[in-house]
């Protein structure tokens, strides 16, 4: 009875061997451009948390609430909880708001009625390639996050 031969070639091991190379060499490239994006998304999803937090508690609570933007500081508060969340330092934020939700050039705020209505407005987390805008609807109060490519 012959026996075949158990085991892989020299040549097996070394194909299997540079394929690992190759991924490795390659894989944290491909990972660190994803990852600003990624952060942008994180963070758009953040304030969106953040926004509907703040009309839950309005409509809920039967009073106005308010999301507060601090642009210098990358962080956020809604009335009425002591958290403060902050976002990532790399994002930059600009805040489209009522004239009368501007506290000076750094802070202003959205605010949400009992009724579900909002002053509207909208918060664009960008990055150097990719933007995303926090649409919040003034009649209804809803939220939506559109991506769209960033602006120079």
């Amino acid at each position: 009875m012959v026996r075949g031969q158990e085991g892989f070639t020299l040549l097996e091991v070394l194909m299997v061997l540079v394929i690992g190379v190759l991924l490795v060499a390659l894989t944290p490239p491909l990972l660190s451009g994803m990852s600003g994006s990624t952060e942008l998304r994180g963070a758009a999803r953040q304030l969106a948390a953040g926004l509907r937090n703040a009309r839950n508690q309005a409509v809920t609570g039967q009073q106005e609430a308010i999301l507060l933007l601090d642009l210098a500081g990358h962080r956020f508060a809604v009335s009425g909880d002591s958290r403060e969340v902050a976002l990532p330092g790399s994002v930059a934020l600009h805040l489209y708001t009522a004239q009368s939700e501007l506290l000076d050039r750094e802070k202003g705020s959205i605010r949400f009625f009992p009724d579900g209505s909002s002053t509207g407005g909208a918060i664009t987390v960008s990055g150097p390639k990719r933007a995303y805008r926090v649409n919040v609807d003034w009649l209804t109060g809803g939220i939506a996050i559109i991506e769209q490519e960033a602006r120079p």
